[in-house]
């Protein structure tokens, strides 16, 4: 395995964004840096630099002599960060209907089903993780890397709204929109998948 800094910072990153986004981690929690480099087995240095990753991700808030705490987004934030969603995934799924396969349509069948599994044993972590890789998936079938990871990231500030904001209801009407979308993509009805 690959001790180097840069790999070990980024692992860091990578364990935190996942327990931020499967919800170990809560809005406003304090994240001691000692706690975690012990946690980690790292130095301090690193557990600051992947916590300044964080920062410019938006997962964490960094304040002055009380140290970084999991970010809490406001109502404001939210709508925003659900905008700018909207306006990627329109363009995203007119593209994917008209590029999409038979394969890439069972593909997404079969993500709405682990949704809908996910929602049925009311697994919180797995349900807020599977409804947002929805749409990361449709831009990894497409073959658009970027694209994903562009989501990818707008989907871990979503985690923490979803978290604060989201109730199981929602969460049921967002799997049942999922499986709306597939219909209208198998249809080739890109009008009614947006």
């Amino acid at each position: 395995m690959d001790d180097s800094p840069s790999t070990l910072t980024k692992t860091i990153v990578d364990a935190l964004t996942k327990a931020i986004v499967e919800h170990r981690l809560h809005p406003g929690t304090k994240l001691a840096e000692q706690k975690l480099a012990d946690h980690f087995g790292v130095s301090r240095t690193l557990i600051r630099q992947a916590l300044f990753q964080l920062v410019q991700k938006r997962l964490i808030r960094m304040e002055p002599a009380r140290g970084a705490f999991v970010a809490t987004p406001s109502a404001a934030e939210a709508r925003q960060v659900f905008e700018v969603r909207r306006m990627i995934e329109i363009q995203m799924t007119r593209q994917f209907v008209s590029e999409a396969q038979t394969p890439h349509i069972q593909a997404l069948r079969d993500h709405v089903q682990q949704e809908i599994k996910a929602v049925q044993r009311n697994d919180v972590p797995s349900r807020t993780d599977l409804l947002g890789d929805f749409h990361v998936v449709m831009a990894q079938l497409m073959g658009n890397e970027v694209l994903a990871q562009v989501l990818g990231e707008l989907i871990s500030r979503c985690a923490l709204i979803t978290l604060m904001y989201q109730t199981t209801n929602a969460a049921e009407h967002s799997v049942h929109e999922h499986e709306q979308i597939v219909n209208a993509i198998e249809a080739r009805d890109a009008d009614l998948a947006v």
